[in-house]
């Protein structure tokens, strides 16, 4: 005759090993409940490096903005807000903003659609994939000092591939870097072909997470390629688009290296960007106190670009 156990009363019980680990991790568990402040001392390192490395600095550049410190004076007085007046009416710092703001425009949308296109050439399962993913990022790994040289070389205007593949096709040569009204452009060139690679990945990491059914049901349905790309892929592709576009955006206000190594912000001021005018301001025209006021004006809207693009992606959403 077959007897049925109620149940649990059968289970063979833990070994005693498995008693003294279970044992001892929850009394570590219940020690740790009892001590909060274990926690912080875990915290307590990178609390130290992040106050003495961020904030500390952002706090002495604040008080440093309502004061007339300067390099080469060592009395230092305050004086309020002179310093953001001055600023707010200075035609450099304007100017230095529309560059910046020139230059944001013309290479954050390359570098998103050129991202963008570069993501699905290679998720469209190209041949020689590797070789596709190489090209297209190794640039991104190369520093901005290889970058502008190789770059500079380029731009020469008279030895240059650029002015060369000009005078081969019979047009006039152009002085990439010399020609103000062509310069800003050069650079947002470069800052394309360096960077993209960034853009590249993040587009291609979030077409290899895509579900498959969606775009396999609009292929049953008799959708083509190109319809199944409008209305079933790049829908899916809006959340990613958001994030590349707002990291990008951020990047270009603050771009610096290329530009000064490259043309130190001329030809006559038409390449320079804010944080290079307030690098001369400080360290060339020895103004500490001048240029934490431009810094951190300059600061203020780039908060302000970043709340207002959260807010226009999150309406979108």
């Amino acid at each position: 005759m077959t007897t049925t156990a109620p149940i649990g009363a059968g289970t063979p019980a833990d070994p005693p090993a498995a008693r003294r680990t279970g044992g001892r991790d929850r009394a570590v568990l219940r020690r740790i409940r009892t001590t909060p402040s274990t926690g912080f001392v875990f915290l307590l390192p990178f609390l130290l490096v992040f106050g003495l490395f961020m904030v500390w600095p952002v706090v002495q550049g604040l008080w440093m903005s309502f004061t007339d410190t300067s390099l080469a004076l060592r009395d230092t007085a305050f004086v309020g807000f002179d310093n953001y007046t001055e600023a707010l009416g200075d035609p450099d710092v304007w100017s230095s903003l529309g560059n910046t703001v020139f230059f944001t425009a013309v290479s954050s949308v390359p570098l998103v659609l050129v991202a963008l296109a570069m993501a699905l050439l290679v998720h469209s399962g190209l041949a020689g994939q590797w070789a596709w993913r190489l090209a297209f990022f190794a640039p991104y790994l190369l520093p901005v000092t290889v970058v502008t040289l190789i770059w500079t070389w380029l731009y020469q205007p008279d030895l240059g591939l650029g002015n060369q593949l000009l005078t081969t096709l019979g047009l006039d040569s152009v002085g990439w870097l010399s020609d103000e009204s062509v310069a800003m452009w050069s650079i947002a060139a470069l800052t394309v072909w360096w960077t993209v690679g960034f853009n590249f990945l993040l587009y291609l990491a979030a077409l290899q997470s895509l579900p498959s059914t969606f775009d396999e049901a609009a292929a049953l349905d008799g959708a083509g390629a190109w319809r199944r790309l409008w209305s079933v892929t790049l829908p899916q592709l809006r959340r990613t688009t958001a994030l590349v576009a707002m990291l990008q955006v951020l990047a270009s206000l603050k771009v610096f290296d290329q530009i000064y190594i490259l043309t130190k912000g001329g030809p006559n001021g038409s390449t320079r960007p804010v944080l290079e005018y307030v690098y001369d301001v400080g360290f060339t025209g020895y103004r500490l106190g001048y240029a934490s006021a431009i810094s951190y004006l300059f600061f203020a809207l780039v908060i302000v670009v970043s709340l207002v693009q959260l807010r226009l992606f999150r309406q979108e959403d």
